[in-house]
């Protein structure tokens, strides 16, 4: 009985350990990526209405891009966005703060403000790591040295259409 319990322990061990290998292997990096990226830059907004919001937007243009990557998603400050392409020559990821929102009983107050999650990366300000897919297999790539450009206060919230 005891070497049938040990035997136990140790399959479960091992599954464990395969797991947590196989989900370590799931953010690997590359080391290159074939396409040309231009100045990657962000900006904060504000509209100029109480309750329309704020947040920041990413903007990473790319130039040259032989094998049509599609980028999928964008990690930046804490927090992940979908991209969009946009004019055919740039991904933006929109990201939504808690500040300048209408308030409601049952909002999340600031100091955790329900927007950030625990993202793979441990990335400085000025970093993000994109996502793409290819050949079906989600793959990321890290962009450093982000410009922060003037922030942007609108009139009224946003369209989509920057």
């Amino acid at each position: 009985m005891k070497i049938f319990k040990k035997i136990i322990s140790i399959l479960i061990t091992l599954i464990v350990m395969i797991n947590f290998s196989s989900c370590a292997g799931t953010y690997k990096l590359e080391k290159s990526v074939r396409l040309t990226i231009g100045e990657v830059y962000y900006q904060n907004w504000v509209a100029g209405v109480q309750g329309g919001g704020a947040g920041f937007n990413i903007f990473i243009p790319v130039s040259d891009n032989p094998k049509n990557i599609m980028f999928d998603s964008v990690y930046f400050k804490g927090k992940k966005a979908k991209l969009e392409f946009s004019n055919n020559t740039i991904f933006i990821g929109r990201f939504k703060t808690t500040k300048n929102r209408i308030r409601d009983i049952n909002m999340i107050s600031d100091s955790n403000d329900g927007f950030s999650e625990k993202i793979p990366f441990n990335l400085n300000d000025n970093e993000c790591v994109v996502s793409y897919l290819n050949n079906n297999k989600i793959k990321y790539f890290k962009i450093e040295n982000i410009i922060k450009k003037e922030s942007i206060l609108y009139q009224k919230t946003p369209s989509k259409k920057l």
